[in-house]
């Protein structure tokens, strides 16, 4: 775990951070044969967990140092600057999203997080929705599934092609997570216009995800694709 009173790294003044090289691999080797078969497991195990710490003070560090750039930025009304600085931060790593809320809300910078929840909704479909896992995954439900309602808010035909994509990588449980956000937040009529790109392989699946809100929304959609013209 990384102590929450590690000290951040400050970054030069009006210049956000590059993020670090990763650290160098170690040249130990690894106890072979049979007799060095559980040794071999303890190394291991203890790599991984060497390179988990390394990862998360890694984030820690970037995301501290970004924020307190963010603050710089803000204080010296740099507005333009402070926005590019969140956009970037927008397409950073899934995983990194709970450290950014925690690190603005604590700088007192809440309304740059919304901001960056907006930014993040244009991501492509996998990260959206793992940006999203990551902050239900860190207690922060609220956000996962506003940054999905956001993300669904693009054109149809855009969301159709998003789950095919998705379809075509093998990551059904992305494309429940993003279908159910699109056929709550969206109407009917909308949610069967983003059938159009492939409704032989969309239509089942957008009346499988309004099946699981309720047998209404089901039927509305029914009906919306059948005045579309997508035979269900």
């Amino acid at each position: 775990m990384v102590e929450e009173d590690a000290a951040p790294v400050v970054a030069p003044p009006g210049a956000v951070p590059p993020l670090p090289d990763p650290a160098p691999a170690t040249g130990r080797r690894t106890p072979r044969g049979a007799r060095f078969a559980g040794a071999a497991e303890d190394v291991g195990e203890e790599r991984a967990r060497s390179r988990a710490v390394a990862v998360g003070v890694a984030e820690r560090t970037d995301v501290v140092r970004a924020v307190e750039a963010l603050a710089r930025l803000r204080n010296e009304g740099r507005s333009g600057e402070a926005h590019a600085l969140l956009v970037e931060a927008a397409s950073w790593a899934p995983a990194r999203f709970p450290l950014l809320a925690h690190e603005l809300e604590r700088a007192g910078l809440g309304a740059d997080w919304q901001t960056l929840l907006w930014e993040a909704a244009s991501l492509p479909a996998g990260q959206l929705v793992a940006a999203a896992d990551a902050l239900v995954a860190a207690g922060r439900a609220d956000d996962g599934q506003q940054i999905l309602r956001q993300g669904v808010a693009r054109p149809p035909g855009e969301v159709g092609q998003a789950v095919l994509g998705l379809v075509a990588e093998g990551r059904r449980r992305e494309v429940r997570a993003l279908l159910d956000a699109y056929v709550r937040a969206r109407t009917p009529e909308e949610a069967a216009r983003s059938a159009e790109p492939d409704p032989q392989h969309l239509v089942p699946l957008l009346l499988e995800a309004a099946q699981a809100v309720s047998d209404e929304r089901r039927w509305d959609l029914l009906h919306a694709l059948r005045v579309a013209g997508f035979a269900a």
